[in-house]
C-alpha cells in the first residue's frame, strides 16, 4: 500500500489533479475535495486521512485471517468511492494473501473521498494498473449516492460519471429497486467467480445497495463479523451485506473509522504516516473531541432517518 501511495502521488504531481497539501497532509493522493458535482453526502476529512494509512492494509489482512480465508479464495467487495484508502487497503491485503477480489465500485463520494471528477476510483485503479502496482479493475460500476443511482447529485455530476462508466466498458448497475440492485450484484459476483464459492464479503463505505435500509445495520461491528452476527431483515430492506450473511458468508465492515481504529489498534489521523521513510515514525494524534461529537451526531441522525423511513412504510394496525 505504501508503494501504491507513492505511485498515486507521482501521478498527481506529474499530470494532476494537484494534491492539496493543506488538506492531504501526508500527500497520499487519496484525499479529494470538500465539494464537487459528484459529492453525495457529508464526510469528515480526518476520517479520510486516517484510512490513507498503509497500516490499514495490515489490519485488513488480520480481518481476512479472522474470516479463515486461504490463498485463491474469492472475496466480493462492495466499494463506495467515499473511502479510496479503504478500497486500496482491501486490495493490497488481498494481494498479500493471494486472494481473488471481485469489486463492484460506486463512484460517487462523500466530502474529501474519491469525489474529484478527474480522480475517481477509475483513474486511481487505472494508474496503479499501468505502473504494475495493482491490477484489480472493478467488475462493474454504479453511480453511488442516494439509491445508488446518484439521486442526490446534480445532473452535471451524474453525466460525468455515466460517461466514465460507459468509456470503461464495464457493466453499469442502475436498478432503482433495492432488491433488484442486490440481486444484480450477487449475480455478478457469482458469475465472475465462475461457479466457485465467494468466501467473504467486504463492505467499504455506506453504499445504499450494500447497506440496505434496515436500522440494525448501524449496529454492525466495524471490521470482521461472522455471518451469524449479522441481523438479516426482510428482502425489501436487505442490502448485499445481509444477503451475503444469509448465505453464511462472513462480512468485513469498513465504515465506522474510529471504531476500526479502536478495534485494530490503528492511529487516528497520523502525521506523518507511521513508518514513513521520509519523515520517520510517529504515533497518531488523539481524536478531536468536537469531531467525535459531530461524527456521533451524524450516526444518530442516520439511525433516526432509517427508523423513520421504516415506520413510514409499516402498515397501520389497530
Amino acid at each position: 500500500m505504501s508503494r501504491a501511495i507513492e505511485t498515486l502521488r507521482a501521478h498527481r504531481d506529474k499530470s494532476g489533479p494537484p494534491i492539496e497539501a493543506r488538506f492531504d497532509l501526508n500527500r497520499t493522493g487519496l484525499i479529494g475535495l470538500e465539494f464537487s458535482p459528484i459529492t453525495t453526502s457529508l464526510g469528515h476529512l480526518e476520517a479520510k486521512r486516517t484510512t490513507a494509512n498503509p497500516q490499514f492494509a495490515g489490519a485488513v489482512v488480520r480481518m481476512f485471517r479472522e474470516a479463515g480465508l486461504e490463498r485463491g479464495d474469492w472475496v466480493a467487495v462492495g466499494a463506495s468511492g467515499s473511502f479510496p484508502g479503504l478500497i486500496l487497503a482491501t486490495l493490497c491485503a488481498a494481494e498479500a494473501l493471494r486472494l481473488r477480489p471481485l469489486v463492484v465500485a460506486s463512484l460517487g463520494s462523500s466530502n474529501w473521498g474519491g469525489n474529484h471528477p478527474d480522480w475517481t476510483w477509475i483513474e486511481v485503479s487505472e494508474g496503479l494498473r499501468r505502473d504494475g502496482v495493482l491490477d484489480v479493475g472493478p467488475i462493474a460500476f454504479a453511480l453511488g449516492g442516494a439509491r445508488d443511482i446518484g439521486a442526490d447529485m446534480p445532473a452535471e455530476g451524474r453525466e460525468v460519471l455515466e460517461a466514465k462508466i460507459r468509456a470503461s466498458g464495464r457493466p453499469f448497475l442502475r436498478e432503482t429497486d433495492l432488491a433488484e440492485s442486490v440481486a444484480a450484484r450477487i449475480a455478478l459476483f457469482e458469475a465472475s467467480a465462475g461457479g466457485e464459492s465467494v468466501r467473504a464479503f467486504v463492505n467499504v463505505g455506506g453504499s445504499y445497495a450494500d447497506m440496505g435500509t434496515d436500522g440494525e445495520i448501524l449496529k454492525l461491528r466495524p471490521g470482521f463479523n461472522p455471518a451469524a452476527d449479522v441481523v438479516v431483515p426482510p428482502v425489501e430492506r436487505r442490502g448485499v451485506i445481509q444477503e451475503m450473511a444469509r448465505r453464511g458468508i462472513p462480512v468485513i465492515h469498513l465504515l465506522y473509522v474510529k471504531g476500526l481504529c479502536d478495534r485494530y489498534g490503528l492511529p487516528w489521523d497520523p502525521l506523518p504516516l507511521p513508518g514513513s521513510d521520509a519523515m520517520g515514525s510517529a504515533s497518531g494524534r488523539s481524536p478531536r473531541p468536537l469531531f467525535l461529537i459531530v461524527y456521533l451526531a451524524g450516526m444518530l441522525a442516520g439511525l433516526g432517518w432509517i427508523a423513520g423511513h421504516a415506520l413510514a412504510r409499516r402498515p397501520v394496525t389497530t
